[in-house]
């Protein structure tokens, strides 16, 4: 019977324990990386266009599930540098890479594409198209349709009528489109809200746009996020968009996978978010934002070994991505392997030093670990008061730590979430529950790491706790 429970047990820790990495087995026979294309316009005004044409491309051929198509991070990675495609092709696990160009003159655009086998450069096909503005959705369309017959891939179902679904065919609200896409992407508050604006000025222009509306969705998302708008403006506005494009067109899994974020994340409702999560990888099981988005509700949960399996997925898919690379270590931290997630988090950091995220995660994993002399050298090399007021809390240094409490309080407003890890690190628990309800009353996107945060480690066993996982979903 010992034996017996002890084998039980080891079951049960190898599989709340996260996985080993896949070893990649190289390229898929079916492959290609669409880089972006390079803006020859005499005016060089055009890049969004360039990008948006291989976007678009990207978007449409990894709905094909026999074909791997590297995500849009990695692939335009390689934006504006002059490197040999075998490398391109070693770093991307594909065996095809197409490039283009587009020169645009007045009305008239010139698209030139190439597709070119990794292994020796050899063409495999070429074209160039001289048309009118007016026929972007042909020239797509075209380019697309001979990628699929080039590579011998089979289409199903619906693709059979063409592997392009426009959500539009008008011009003018492609091309603000486009531009919205441009400016997202850039990330920043300022570039965010810019494409807010043109995704609003694509959705006027033609109503039954779905893809506008999940670009106004996300871009909100996005906002929300990282803290640009309040919780309440952003993600009420993120659902409405997700929503509309979901009225028009249900098989977008990018706005299936908004949809699951603005549920989890404002309306605390767990189970409709994974709904959606599940729903948006079974429309396109390559869309690597899906996985990621994904693996960071797991993480949240508490559900580490899945989230790893989701992060890995996301990683093959976009594996050039400095941040799935960094979050890749979450599963490893919140389940207390530090020293792995250590490791995984340094990943990121080899291929950009200066990769804030990357090293932001470092620094809690520190912290967690107890190196703190690592901790307070990171926070002071950028005079954060916040970061080194806190740890001294964390060490008990609680007279250092309350004086730069003060300071910071004579000087600005401090958010809720963080007034409460403080003063719970200062083992004031009645003051931290206190701005921890604050925090809940403003819908504050911090509270879904309720439950796996360390920084509540004191109090989980405290009815108030225990009464706050429960009001958001999380007990």
């Amino acid at each position: 019977m010992v034996i017996a429970a002890l084998i039980i047990a080891v079951v049960i820790i190898l599989q709340l324990l996260p996985k080993k990495e896949a070893v990649s087995s190289g390229p898929a026979s079916l492959s290609i990386a669409v880089l972006p294309f390079v803006d020859l316009s005499p005016t060089k005004d055009h890049e969004y266009l360039c990008d948006g044409t291989a976007e678009t491309l990207i978007n449409a051929l990894s709905g094909i599930r026999d074909l791997y198509v590297p995500a849009r991070t990695s692939a335009f990675s390689f934006k504006g540098k002059d490197i040999d495609i075998r490398e391109i092709g070693q770093k991307l696990n594909v065996k095809t890479v197409l490039e283009g160009s587009v020169q645009v003159a007045g009305s008239r655009v010139r698209i030139t594409a190439r597709l070119l086998n990794v292994d020796d450069g050899y063409q495999l096909w070429s074209e160039n198209y001289e048309r009118g503005m007016e026929d972007i959705f042909a020239v797509q369309d075209d380019i697309a349709q001979n990628i699929v017959n080039t590579l011998r891939v089979k289409l199903m179902g619906e693709k059979k009528k063409g592997v392009i679904r426009h959500s539009t065919e008008n011009r003018e609200a492609y091309d603000s489109y486009m531009q919205g896409i441009y400016f997202m992407n850039k990330r920043g508050k300022e570039n965010l809200e810019k494409a807010v604006e043109l995704f609003k000025e694509a959705a006027e222009k033609d109503t039954t746009y779905a893809r506008a509306y999940a670009g106004l969705a996300e871009s909100y998302l996005i906002l929300g996020d990282w803290g640009f708008l309040p919780s309440k403006e952003a993600f009420p506005n993120a659902r409405e968009g997700a929503k509309k494009a979901l009225e028009i067109d249900n098989s977008l899994a990018e706005a299936h996978t908004t949809l699951a974020c603005v549920k989890y994340i404002f309306d605390w409702d767990w189970n409709g978010a994974e709904d959606e999560f599940k729903l948006a990888i079974s429309l396109n099981p390559n869309c690597a934002v899906a996985h990621k988005m994904y693996g960071e509700y797991l993480t949240k949960i508490g559900r580490f070994n899945e989230a790893h399996h989701e992060f890995q997925r996301a990683h093959e898919l976009d594996p050039l991505s400095l941040i799935i690379i960094a979050q890749r270590g979450w599963p490893y931290r919140y389940s207390g392997q530090y020293d792995r997630a250590i490791e995984q988090y340094k990943r990121a950091l080899e291929m950009d030093p200066d990769f804030l995220p990357a090293q932001s995660y470092l620094i809690g994993s520190y912290r967690d670990k107890g190196m703190y002399k690592e901790v307070l050298e990171w926070y002071k090399s950028r005079n954060n008061q916040f970061g080194i007021g806190y740890t001294y809390a964390i060490m008990g240094k609680k007279a250092q730590a309350k004086k730069i409490l003060k300071e910071l309080l004579e000087k600005s407003t401090i958010d809720p979430w963080d007034l409460a890890v403080f003063h719970f690190a200062l083992e004031e628990n009645d003051q931290g529950f206190y701005w921890l309800e604050k925090a809940y009353e403003n819908k504050n996107y911090s509270m879904v790491w309720l439950k796996i945060f360390r920084g509540f480690s004191g109090v989980r066993s405290d009815p108030r706790f225990k009464e706050l996982l429960k009001k958001i979903g999380l007990d």
